[in-house]
């Protein structure tokens, strides 16, 4: 398949103070809604401006990169802490994190989850549409709380399945509207990848972390099925966690990347690789001739700049693994999974994200 955009970006971008004010006090939908038009419509000039051939709104009309699932979904109740560790250049942080809830009941869906975005950005974008969806896989491990929904669903994975006709159905939808791009987020799959978090898996949540990484991959492919067509890239995004520029997850891709990228259908990875975090290029030699890897090393937490010198080195490194024709370049992340955002200015966002496209035309001379 070629590589149709050289230069991508992850979808989250920093919202803007006067939006933020808005949403943090609870303005009515009819002023929330104009704010977030007047500013979508401006990052979308932005990126047209930097160069770039595919287009979000930055996930605007989002509290954060999965509410459009909380929105759109009753039997979930809300504010809920619960502990996480994250880590920062100075460290860890243990601190409580506010998580969108708890099942409570069964899920029922009461309304789509993007197609008041998609029609939007759809109408105003000057190129291709990219729109994000979160992985199916990204909710039992936050939402379901043991003596409260073992009552609803006996198991992780009864809850599990019973999302995923909901971004199934989802992703159909855009398919259908005309969508180019659709990627879905999965962090989830860094609990895989980190021991700590292996450990959670199966002495908190009492899964063995093998057969949990093969059923998130099952359903994963079961939320994509039938949904390809002449066009159309289907995508998935790994981190490792991205609140406030911290994480919570690290180490490479070895131990899942033979499964992972074997097995998963989809036209592309978008791979996190901005730091030591994400280990070495070694297991992009698992990806499948003919599949995109988009290397996320431009660091969306930082607000240093980095090197085009240094990127362009660092792509030369990974094309040792993946032929340099299936490989595209972008930040790790988004700018902005919460809508608080990462601790980084607007301007130095944009200066990060026309760093992707120059380093693009630098190595491949398009973007």
């Amino acid at each position: 398949m070629t590589v149709r955009y050289r230069a991508d970006h992850i979808g989250s971008l920093l919202r803007p103070a006067e939006l933020l004010r808005a949403r943090n006090a609870n303005s009515d939908t009819a002023q929330l809604r104009a704010l977030e038009d007047k500013h979508i419509l401006r990052v979308i000039e932005r990126q047209k401006d930097l160069g770039f051939k595919i287009f979000t709104d930055g996930e605007f009309r989002r509290g954060n990169f999965m509410s459009d699932f909380n929105d759109a979904v009753e039997g979930i109740a809300e504010d809920v802490a619960v502990a996480r560790t994250w880590q920062t250049k100075a460290g860890a942080s243990p601190r409580p994190s506010m998580v969108p809830g708890t099942v409570v009941a069964k899920i029922k869906q009461n309304r789509r989850l993007t197609g008041h975005e998609f029609a939007f950005v759809k109408q105003h974008s000057p190129g291709d549409v990219k729109i994000t969806l979160p992985t199916a896989n990204q909710f039992p491990a936050i939402y379901y709380k043991k003596g409260i929904s073992d009552k609803i669903y006996p198991t992780y994975s009864a809850f599990l399945w019973d999302i995923v006709p909901i971004i199934k159905t989802e992703i159909q939808a855009l398919v259908d509207e005309g969508v180019q791009y659709v990627q879905v987020d999965a962090p989830r799959y860094s609990y895989y990848i980190d021991p700590k978090w292996r450990s959670y898996v199966k002495n908190e949540m009492g899964l063995d972390p093998d057969q949990a990484l093969d059923e998130a991959i099952r359903v994963d492919n079961a939320c994509l099925e039938g949904a390809k067509r002449p066009g159309v890239i289907l995508a998935i995004h790994l981190c490792r966690g991205n609140n406030r520029s911290q994480w919570y997850a690290e180490g490479g891709y070895d131990a899942i990347a033979e499964k992972l990228f074997g097995r998963l259908n989809v036209d592309a990875f978008l791979l996190e690789y901005e730091s030591d975090r994400a280990g070495s290029f070694e297991p992009l030699r698992f990806v499948p001739r003919g599949k995109t890897v988009v290397l996320g090393l431009v660091s969306s937490k930082l607000p240093e700049l980095e090197s085009q010198d240094h990127l362009a080195k660092r792509i030369d490194e990974a094309s040792k693994y993946i032929a340099l024709e299936n490989l595209a370049i972008s930040p790790q992340c988004g700018f902005a999974s919460t809508m608080e955002g990462n601790l980084l200015t607007e301007e130095q966002q944009w200066e990060k994200l026309k760093l992707v496209v120059d380093t693009a035309r630098q190595v491949w001379g398009t973007v």
